[in-house]
């Protein structure tokens, strides 16, 4: 099973990808996480990367999905999208989407951040929280346009983790997917609004036991 995490910055997609990944070493399957690219390039060359430079990095991304060892359950800690969507907001280009959006076919599952962690400074690679709602808002944009199934993550620590297993556990009890899946809609006007998405989120989830 191949999972996406996307987001913009400071949304959790690191910290929850380790989560997810210890998670499922307990119950013993095994676990590949793919780690950021853009990370490392800005720690390399102290900078963040300019328009010529994303396409490098969104393939780069994209290649350590398709050399992850065998295994149960991938992680990919952000994927060609994000670079797609950070290179459209930030740098006025749009050339990335066909690749990014061929590249994302291949997950079984996208799970998206939602905006309800405080934003924290991180160097040189962090824009603030103006960009990450832009980037927030264009990311669901793309997602919704192209019909691109995903989840969304809320909570704090592990009811974080919680409820991207949740939604995990329901792609996988799920009956094959349909060929055309239905388009996402939002039914309130405040889309971005953490809070509101929240409760929707809840109230949509299914009734556990215990």
């Amino acid at each position: 099973m191949k999972i996406a995490l996307l987001g913009a910055e400071c949304t959790g997609k690191t910290v929850l990808a380790r989560d997810l990944a210890a998670t499922f070493v307990a119950r013993g399957q095994r676990v590949h996480c793919t780690s950021e690219v853009l990370r490392e390039w800005c720690d390399q060359h102290g900078r963040t990367p300019q328009a010529p430079e994303q396409s490098a990095i969104a393939h780069a991304q994209a290649q350590r999905v398709r050399d992850a060892p065998s295994c149960d359950v991938l992680l990919a800690d952000t994927t060609p999208l994000l670079t797609a969507v950070y290179s459209d907001v930030l740098l006025g280009d749009t050339s990335l989407y066909p690749f990014a959006l061929a590249h994302h076919a291949v997950y079984d599952l996208t799970l998206l951040m939602g905006l309800d962690l405080p934003w924290v400074a991180d160097g040189i690679q962090r824009d603030g929280p103006l960009v990450q709602n832009q980037v927030d808002a264009r990311l669901r944009d793309v997602l919704q346009v192209h019909d691109l199934r995903f989840s969304l993550v809320y909570g704090q620590n592990a009811q974080r983790c919680q409820c991207a297993l949740a939604a995990i556990e329901q792609v996988r009890s799920r009956p094959v997917a349909l060929e055309s899946p239905p388009r996402w809609q939002w039914v309130c006007d405040k889309c971005s609004d953490a809070q509101c998405e929240h409760q929707l989120f809840t109230a949509l989830l299914p009734t556990t036991g215990g």
